[in-house]
């Protein structure tokens, strides 16, 4: 039972390409799924808290500090893939009022049907391109807007400009909070001008990610916390320290940036592309 356990794999073409959901190992409610070999997501189904990849862990402390403990958020989450972190919010602020725009619907219906998520969530699933349902939102109707969009193992560039940042910001209350996902590597050219365009529409920000990762030796996700009011540095940075993933934060984010000017529709990029090999141990 157990070796059929940890060899349990399914594989279907979804919209992105091949999804596979394999079976973790060690933990019998858990899979991960992936997206042309790429790991995407990790849901435990028994234990929604349980998070085993290192930038959802810092994007969950994130969202634990920028509202007392259990206090429902209304919230956006614009790519959804196994909704790792709309389970996380649902089962630690109940109640939460959540929509996830994801643009695969053969990969919803997959998740639906073999990673279903608790009915009792107030939790909506909308199929559809994240900018293009950003834009027909209402002002200020969210507390938090998680950015975690990825063709494959890319954040596509339209979702990378200034024009883009300023929707996601309309949509934010007051207070609200942005929290990003960027995956870059050396030298770091594409996170810095990010980081550069997110505050130009929210300018109080930090940024949450692995020390060699931050000093641009080794490719990996930098989180960034943004809004138009302090971001809770103190906190986050003792979460970060005292991860299982170390983590550091930095807030000079004018050095970090160094002058670059924010992307816009004209001139905005694709994420890099991961390094060959670098999700070579696959699960």
């Amino acid at each position: 039972m157990a070796q059929r356990r940890r060899d349990e794999r399914r594989v279907e073409t979804v919209g992105s390409g091949v999804a596979e959901l394999v079976a973790d190992p060690d933990r019998a409610s858990g899979w991960t799924l992936l997206l042309d070999g790429a790991p995407q997501s990790h849901v435990d189904l028994a234990d929604p808290t349980h998070l085993e990849f290192e930038y959802i862990r810092r994007m969950a402390a994130a969202i634990d500090l920028i509202a007392p403990a259990g206090a429902p958020l209304r919230a956006l989450h614009l790519g959804g893939g196994a909704l790792t972190l709309p389970r996380y919010v649902a089962a630690t602020r109940p109640g939460s009022p959540q929509r996830v725009v994801e643009i695969d619907g053969p990969l919803v219906e997959l998740v639906r049907r073999a990673l279903p998520w608790d009915p009792r969530a107030k939790l909506r699933v909308r199929v559809g391109d994240a900018r293009e349902a950003v834009t027909g939102m209402r002002d200020g109707g969210y507390d938090l807007v998680v950015v975690d969009v990825f063709a494959g193992a890319r954040t596509p560039a339209h979702l990378a400009s200034v024009e883009f940042m300023r929707e996601a910001a309309r949509v934010l209350a007051p207070d609200g909070w942005l929290i990003a996902n960027v995956a870059d590597g050396p030298p770091l050219h594409y996170a810095r001008t990010q980081v550069a365009t997110i505050r130009a529409a929210l300018p109080r920000a930090c940024l949450v990610a692995d020390a060699a990762v931050l000093r641009g030796r080794r490719f990996g996700n930098l989180v960034v916390l943004a809004g138009r009011t302090p971001p809770p540095v103190a906190g986050l940075s003792r979460r970060a320290a005292g991860d299982w993933f170390p983590g550091r934060v930095e807030t000079d984010l004018d050095r970090f940036t160094g002058g670059r000017a924010p992307a816009t529709d004209i001139d905005a990029l694709a994420s890099p592309a991961p390094p060959e090999g670098l999700f070579s141990a696959r699960p």
